[in-house]
Formats: C-alpha cells, structure tokens, sequence
C-alpha cells in the first residue's frame, strides 16, 4: 500500500492543521462526525491511504480504494436554515481544483467532458438557530499518488470558498451548474414508491443552497440538499 498520505507528507503541506491519518479505515465521514461531537477543531482534516466504505451524500457509497477521499471539519456562522451551503462552497471549491472547464451537478458532483471527476457529501449537527459543525467529504475520482499535494490544494479551495461574500459565490455557482436549465426529476427523501417527487426545470439555486425547481404548473418548489434523495434528468416530452 502506498503511503502517499502519511502524517509527514501532510504535515509539511499543512502545516500546524489538526490532521488524522490512517494506513486503512472504514470511512473518513465517521471519524469525522466522532471528532466533531467531542470538540475537534474547524480545519481538522481526516483521511486514509484506503478507504474500505467511503461514502457521499445521503450515504450513497463510493467505489473503495478509488482516486482520493477525505472529510473536513467546519465550524461555520451559518444559520440552520442555510444548513445546505457548504454544498455550494465545497462543489465550487473543488470544481477550481480539478480544472477550469469542469461544471457542477447540483448538489454534490463534479463533471469534466469525460463524465464524473469529483463528488462531495456534507452532514451537519444544527443547534437552537446554527450550524454547529459540517463534515464535508470529498472524492477526487481520478486522482493518482502522490495525493498529499491535491489534498492540500482542495482544502485550501474549499476554506478559499467559505469565506467569500455569498452572492460573489453564487454568482460564479451558477455560471458554473450545469444543472439550472435542464429538466429534472427531484425524488425526495424518504426514498420509495410514496415518497415525495418534484418534477420540472431548475431554474436557480439559493443562498441557502437549495435549488428551485418551476413545475409545469408554474409553481417555484424549492429543494434544499439535505431532502434530496435523488436528481434525475427528464427527457423532454
């Protein structure tokens, strides 16, 4: 196994960062979420030179062992009705890194022309009226050894993008999703035969991160990340 990602390799391209790093572990997600609920600082950064059990939003798995995986830890001044942010700033953030012409899929992939490069997840543990953490997860499908380096340059694109005023980074969000103008099937959780579905074009996405759907009865549905099970294309009709 190669240990590309060791605490010395992420020691001098992080330097002074909280860093957990492993030969192996089931997923950086969890270990992340046990080190938010027990205090862990905003920045800490967990990874592994293989994950068995990666995984992205709502759970959904990742192929082990593939390109590079890791969570981040943030402590953002987010209200709990803007839970669903740090979907926009962490997708922007690593659409800067994996290439100027890649695009956004609302609200968790990364494309280049070649199809799916990136994705990220986000779960967060909300207070009385904030955000108190958000662990984002992120893929980086085709990334080779040595991956400290890409590691690095993501974490600083995604802090880079937190911090920026929101509207600036809505306004570069949109020209870069590729989803606003297509239509789509939006399958909310919970996931099943009953559950809810909202179908028509995308037509925006919002400062709380959710993106609003114009039914063909005119109707402006808005989906905010955490309800998303599922976005599918629709074929026109």
């Amino acid at each position: 196994m190669i240990d590309d990602l060791s605490a010395g390799a992420l020691a001098t391209l992080l330097p002074g960062r909280p860093v957990r790093t492993y030969p192996a572990l089931l997923s950086s997600e969890v270990d992340a979420e046990a080190w938010a609920r027990a205090g862990g600082p905003a920045g800490g950064v967990v990874t592994a030179g293989y994950l068995a059990a990666p995984r992205g939003r709502a759970g959904l798995p990742w192929e082990p062992g593939k390109g590079l995986v890791f969570s981040m830890l943030l402590r953002p001044d987010l209200s709990i009705q803007r839970e669903g942010w740090p979907y926009l700033a962490a997708g922007l953030g690593l659409a800067d890194v994996l290439g100027e012409g890649s695009t956004i899929r609302w609200p968790d992939e990364v494309y280049g022309p070649g199809g799916r490069i990136g994705a990220i997840g986000v779960r967060t543990e909300l207070g009385p009226d904030s955000v108190r953490w958000a662990v984002v997860t992120i893929l980086a499908e085709q990334a080779v050894a040595p991956r400290a380096p890409l590691l690095a340059m993501i974490v600083s694109a995604v802090e880079g993008r937190m911090d920026e005023p929101d509207e600036a980074l809505l306004e570069v969000y949109r020209a870069r999703c590729a989803t606003l103008g297509r239509q789509v099937r939006a399958r909310l959780v919970p996931l099943g035969p009953a559950g809810p579905v909202v179908e028509g074009e995308a037509v925006d996405v919002r400062l709380d991160g959710a993106l609003v759907i114009r039914t063909a009865a005119g109707r402006r549905a808005v989906v905010p990340p955490p309800n998303l099970g599922m976005l599918e294309d629709v074929s026109p009709r």
